[in-house]
């Protein structure tokens, strides 16, 4: 069985425990991929999550995670993120395994924060700086100036002083970068956080993660939108409880690999003519939970 790690033994408290949360630094071995991720395997009460998934991302990179509700996804990320350990299998950050690093910024599904915690946006983005400061201290003026600065880059720098529960979705997610900059993360996870969103709060969304790829942050994001990881991410990962396939979108998304993915979820409808390609339509609006 996997084992869950005490930090998010309630999900839905999340936001406070990182607040609290110490990491021991882990250094970064010189010429390491920034993750490398080898034949990890996960079971929940003998359920497989995950079987034999192996890949690597380098640094700076841009990684669109796409597959079915429960193909693995959440479960990935909090592999990682280190909040997860794997029945089989390793994972190495920057040479290192999970746990020790305090470059991993972790942002989960919306529905498991508690947005009703009495916190304000800086103070959000202040947990970022948690591990730097270090247990039992208070913040410096210089850690101030991060987060204010953090808050300038992605446009929220005149929300600092409101409750993060009175936000809209877009600026909720918008915060949670801002503490990943912050945080001086290596590493960003972000689990569906485009989801229901409208169109200008994606942009603003991928507006500043193009900022984080110019900060050299290798970013990984579940996602629904095959078009939308096509068009913004380097390489896509096709994950359904094992990784089918890796690369760039003319590799990755065939209609064999779609099938192989999204099985009775997926309709393949032939075009006009004999010499057209197949049209491939992937149903990603199934309900049910990530695992």
């Amino acid at each position: 069985m996997a084992r869950l790690l005490p930090a998010t033994s309630h999900p839905h408290l999340l936001m406070h425990s990182l607040a609290h949360l110490r990491y021991p630094t882990t250094a970064h071995l010189a010429e390491a991929p920034s993750l490398e991720v080898r034949e990890v395997s996960v079971r929940y009460n003998g359920i497989v999550a995950l079987e034999s998934v192996t890949f690597t991302c380098a640094a700076g990179e841009r990684v669109a995670v796409v597959g079915p509700n429960g193909a693995g996804k959440s479960t990935l990320f909090k592999l990682i993120a280190g909040l997860l350990r794997p029945n089989e299998g390793s994972i190495r950050i920057f040479g290192n395994p999970p746990g020790g690093h305090i470059c991993i910024a972790y942002v989960p599904q919306r529905s498991q924060i508690d947005w009703r915690f009495p916190v304000s946006v800086s103070d959000v983005v202040m947990m970022g700086r948690s591990g730097k400061i270090g247990l039992f201290r208070w913040p410096r003026k210089h850690d101030w100036h991060i987060v204010e600065e953090a808050l300038v880059q992605v446009g929220m720098i005149d929300l600092a002083h409101r409750q993060i529960g009175e936000l809209s979705g877009g600026q909720q997610q918008r915060v949670f970068l801002a503490r990943a900059l912050a945080q001086e993360a290596e590493i960003l996870l972000l689990d569906e956080p485009l989801t229901g969103l409208d169109a200008p709060s994606q942009e603003a969304i991928f507006t500043t993660l193009d900022l984080l790829k110019r900060h050299g942050i290798t970013v990984l994001m579940a996602t629904h939108d095959l078009d939308q990881a096509t068009a913004r991410f380097d390489r896509m990962m096709l994950l359904n409880h094992r990784l089918i396939a890796f690369g760039g979108p003319s590799d990755i998304f065939t209609p064999a690999n779609l099938v192989r993915a999204y099985g009775g979820h997926l309709h393949v409808l032939p075009g006009t003519t004999s010499a057209e390609e197949q049209l491939v339509l992937a149903d990603t609006c199934c309900e049910g939970g990530e695992q």
